[in-house]
């Protein structure tokens, strides 16, 4: 009877910190005054994540925003160079961001080249990234979802971004590791304890949040991206919108619009939350 109870025991508390580490303690939505950076891949990539950011600066948490490459290749513009299209991708995202409350003072952009993340020098990108962890010391750390191999075949640049960002974590709680940075920069090892993770498999989603009260903020910040979703893919004609071929304003919002994923007629940004270490973050459960 005894070795009975013991394996209830065991079982229930296996299903209790399974079931702890899916949902944080407070839901997204009342969140506050905590700080969060999102790292991305692209200067448009925190996009998947507006309404959820907009929501979270209302509610006073500090945010910052973190991005690995300028984007200067993301065109089919064939009189395009890199260095005007990484000049117009930085604008791009302020003015986004901004859209959605953030200012510029919260951007880093680490400047490596779009679509060449995964040839770059792995250990100096961990390097910088863990001194931004170290310094901004995120209560939360949004980023590719890094777990259940999503990012293994999916568009490079994403999928370094993901790895490279796991391993930034996992080194900078540790004292040895970079502890140049820590001695030269003053800063101390930094475990992240929260995760929200984007962009993976629809099958590993675990929580959502409600932006109703965002989508109209998420599309117009959306609509900032006019080299990227509008007809200046093919044909740039610069930030004004009203310089391009009539109606296409409303094409790019329609676009925008057909984004925004609905669950029982409520518009979400879904995400899988994790909470633990980072050597568990590929291993959490599914649900």
């Amino acid at each position: 009877m005894n070795k009975l109870i013991r394996k209830i025991i065991i079982i229930f508390i296996f299903i209790a910190c399974k079931f702890s580490f899916s949902q944080p303690n407070i839901p997204i939505n009342e969140w506050q005054e905590k700080t969060i950076l999102l790292i991305g891949a692209h200067p448009d990539d925190d996009y998947m994540s507006h309404g959820t950011l907009a929501l979270l600066n209302d509610h006073q948490n500090k945010i910052y925003i973190l991005t690995l490459t300028t984007g200067n290749v993301g065109t089919k513009d064939l009189y395009m160079n890199k260095n005007d299209l990484s000049k117009i991708r930085r604008q791009e995202q302020i003015n986004a961001m901004k859209v959605i409350g953030l200012s510029e003072n919260k951007y880093i952009n680490l400047g490596y080249d779009d679509g060449r993340l995964e040839f770059a020098d792995r250990e100096e990108i961990i390097g910088k990234i863990v001194h931004h962890i170290r310094k901004i010391k995120p209560d939360v750390l949004m980023s590719f979802d890094p777990g259940y191999n999503y990012q293994v075949w999916h568009k490079s640049d994403h999928r370094a971004a993901a790895y490279l960002t796991a391993d930034a974590v996992r080194a900078a709680e540790w004292h040895l590791m970079y502890e140049g940075d820590i001695i030269h920069n003053k800063l101390e090892a930094y475990a992240v304890p929260e995760f929200l993770f984007y962009g993976g498999n629809i099958s590993d989603i675990n929580t959502s949040v409600n932006i109703q009260k965002y989508v109209e903020k998420k599309i117009l910040s959306g609509s900032k991206y006019l080299s990227q979703w509008s007809s200046g893919w093919n044909d740039y004609l610069g930030s004004d919108i009203n310089n391009y071929p009539k109606g296409e304003k409303d094409r790019v919002f329609k676009r925008l619009r057909k984004r925004i994923k609905f669950v029982n007629d409520i518009p979400v940004e879904q995400f899988r939350y994790y909470k633990g270490i980072p050597d568990g973050m590929g291993r959490s459960p599914r649900y």
